[in-house]
């Protein structure tokens, strides 16, 4: 088995990459209420700060600030996969991919909604912060999705715009670069 190595650094800011199983699904945006309800209950008991986020069909980005003296980001997206797998699993197979479940995953009990793991970066200094949140802010132009990062409806840089700290014509261009999993 693969020994995943994870910077566990309290009370920084890391930049996520999660995806679903299916990467061909619309489920997160079709499903969006169920995900904020997941995203709601588990802020709500492990608090954190959501400094960006970017919801697209297959996978999403974020980025948080931790608590001081916590550094326990895995427990809070386990939570928010399965309150959002709970959510949305009585409606069926709701349009996944059977050949997705693998028998490792059937003999675990894991639904196939999500990849197993997601991909975390720890954010090093301000510039880092500042490309990591454009990459969420314009990851739905950068998949075609949309025109303009605001004309996406499941992005915070709607209430960034409304807080002040980013403008309203915001349309940054992207840096290329080691944003997420592959």
């Amino acid at each position: 088995m693969t020994n995943y190595r994870r910077a566990r650094i309290p009370g920084v800011k890391y930049f996520f990459t999660v995806a679903l199983a299916d990467r061909e699904s619309d489920l997160l945006i079709r499903r969006i209420h169920a995900l904020r309800r997941a995203f709601a209950q588990t802020l709500a008991e492990r608090p954190f700060w959501c400094d960006a986020c970017v919801v697209l069909p297959n996978h999403l980005h974020t980025v948080w600030t931790l608590p001081p003296g916590d550094a326990d980001f895995s427990t809070r997206w386990g939570a928010i996969k399965s309150r959002f797998t709970r959510d949305v699993k009585p409606s069926g197979r709701m349009g996944l991919n059977p050949i997705l479940r693998s028998r490792s995953k059937v003999s675990k009990g894991d639904a196939g909604v999500w990849q197993r793991r997601f991909w975390e970066h720890c954010i090093r200094n301000e510039e880092d912060y500042r490309r990591h949140m454009a990459y969420c802010w314009y990851n739905p132009v950068k998949h075609g999705l949309s025109g303009s990062a605001v004309d996406w409806p499941y992005s915070s840089i709607h209430r960034d715009i409304r807080a002040g700290r980013v403008a309203p014509g915001w349309s940054g261009a992207c840096e290329q670069g080691e944003f997420g999993e592959p």
